[in-house]
């Protein structure tokens, strides 16, 4: 029978270290993911002291497009089911309304800096987006989405044509001009059991 053999020992004194060191190592270079959202400004909320029928507007009918979606996730826009695809061109068509069809929102005139008297978008428009409490949150940021883009990209040509620039590389004055231009107004109704209509 032979000798049996020693099996050298690890130092284990600085693997404490080690794992340290490795862990701080990951924690630096490892990216967290941030929560991601719709950049939405709540309105503040209601003066007490206005009574509430003061505070009704009247919107004409036709500077309303109302966007639904069903449980399904298909999207009513105007009245017809359109494609996600098609939402953004349905959305522009509505806002710019340059044949001034008497259903499509109605135009004011509005001194607006940089640009002098023009006729601009009435402030009364507005997106009225509703969905099915069946929608899936997909289907609804992608909504908002092609939305939102429709009104950058009418911001953007406002902005080609007078600087040369796109809306985020102007300044604050005139990204406030061509907002008064297009104005954002996209409102979002509760949740609702709409069904597959």
């Amino acid at each position: 029978m032979g000798k049996k053999k020693k099996v050298p020992q690890i130092n284990g004194t600085s693997s404490a270290d080690i794992a340290f060191m490795l862990l701080l190592f990951f924690l630096l270079t490892t990216s967290m993911d941030t929560d991601t959202g719709l950049a939405r400004r709540l309105p503040p909320p209601p003066d007490k002291s206005i009574d509430r029928s003061e505070m009704d507007i009247k919107v004409n009918k036709r500077n309303i497009l109302t966007v639904m979606i069903n449980s399904n996730n298909q999207i009513l826009c105007g009245g017809e089911y359109i494609d996600i695809r098609q939402l953004k061109e349905k959305t522009k068509e509505f806002l710019q309304n340059t044949s001034r069809d008497i259903h499509l929102p109605e135009y004011e005139e509005k001194d607006i800096p940089f640009f002098g008297t023009r006729q601009v978008l009435t402030e009364k428009h507005i997106i009225s987006l509703q969905n099915d409490r069946g929608t899936s949150y997909q289907a609804y940021i992608d909504v908002q989405n092609e939305l939102v883009a429709a009104y950058n990209e009418l911001r953007n040509e406002v902005s080609g044509v007078r600087w040369g620039l796109k809306f985020d590389d102007l300044d604050e004055e005139q990204q406030k001009a061509v907002v008064m231009i297009y104005p954002q107004k996209i409102s979002e109704a509760e949740p609702k059991n709409y069904g597959d209509r």
